[in-house]
């Protein structure tokens, strides 16, 4: 079998050492040149010459380490790699992924092209914000869930009295998903916004008064739908509110939002490093996902078989 070589992108190593460690087998050596002006050049110190290789790296701070992505695809692909798959834990850009007003771009989209000119010939990543971004590529997409992750974890709370809930209309299937699997009810929360990252109201559909309510979101970038939802929700007599979440984006005043909110807990991937810290947020592993659906891939074996059925 072709052999493997799984390499990171600076502000990945975080993750992708546990999830070479849970592969058994090492990351490549690769190391990042910057020049003064701060333009970047990667460099992988080792043949990957017909190998299947995979090149680790989460789009946070999305410009600098997406060019870090795209620069290390074409270096992988110049280097005569057999195979090159992107693993992009956390896709940036992907709320960008329609023209909703005229004259935007659809960046989703053109993030999507970069990376197939740039030579990849596999995308793995987790939770886009919306499906149909997979659609966007002319190659193969291993889109992992995060219900893998996070339902084990909510296995171990009582779940008799939970309620779940959407911070969103658009988030509706992703929170069926978890009522179907434990067969409790759904509510959803309908937000108004005047612009983005700023809501004008918030109303509960649904009857949530006395249950323990869970909140499930695709990711979180100021929290304020989630913390403005939690609020809402004990407005109309919930007993507690928590969220599941799997990107913690967490920009502006996230932190303090989350810290001062009546959210009991939220309970983040590790797809994004948290940058700070606060006593309400709960981080879970993505790692052995990860290498998992590495050896899958590797193997030829089924991605789907690491999903969680309803």
């Amino acid at each position: 079998m072709v052999e493997v070589k799984l390499f990171s992108g600076e502000d990945s190593k975080y993750l992708s050492e546990k999830i070479a460690d849970y592969y058994g087998y090492p990351l490549g050596d690769k190391s990042l040149f910057r020049f003064s002006d701060g333009e970047m050049q990667p460099v992988i110190n080792e043949s990957v010459r017909g190998r299947y290789v995979f090149l680790i790296q989460s789009t946070f701070a999305p410009s600098e380490n997406l060019m870090e992505l795209l620069l290390m695809i074409d270096a992988a692909k110049r280097a005569s790699a057999g195979y090159i798959t992107a693993v992009i834990p956390y896709y940036g850009y992907a709320r960008q992924d329609r023209k909703d007003k005229p004259r935007v771009p659809i960046s989703a989209k053109l993030v999507a092209n970069l990376i197939q000119a740039a030579g990849a010939n596999r995308i793995m990543t987790m939770d886009f914000h919306a499906d149909q971004i997979q659609g966007f590529f002319d190659i193969p997409v291993d889109h992992l869930k995060s219900e893998a992750i996070f339902i084990p974890y909510l296995q171990r709370l009582d779940m008799s009295n939970v309620i779940f809930a959407s911070p969103d209309v658009g988030g509706v299937k992703r929170a069926r998903t978890y009522a179907k699997y434990f067969g409790r009810d759904l509510v959803i929360c309908d937000k108004y916004r005047k612009r983005a990252n700023e809501i004008a109201s918030m109303t509960v559909i649904g009857e949530v008064e006395g249950a323990d309510v869970i909140l499930v979101d695709d990711l979180a970038d100021t929290a304020g739908t989630l913390c403005r939802a939690a609020k809402t929700i004990m407005e109309k007599g919930a007993k507690s509110v928590r969220a599941i979440c799997t990107h913690p984006v967490l920009s502006g005043k996230a932190y303090d939002n989350i810290e001062n909110s009546v959210l009991e807990e939220l309970v983040v991937c590790d797809t994004i490093p948290l940058r700070d810290k606060c006593s309400k947020i709960k981080v879970l592993s993505t790692a052995k996902l990860f290498a998992r659906a590495i050896r899958n891939t590797h193997e030829h074996r089924s991605i789907s078989a690491l999903f969680v059925e309803g």
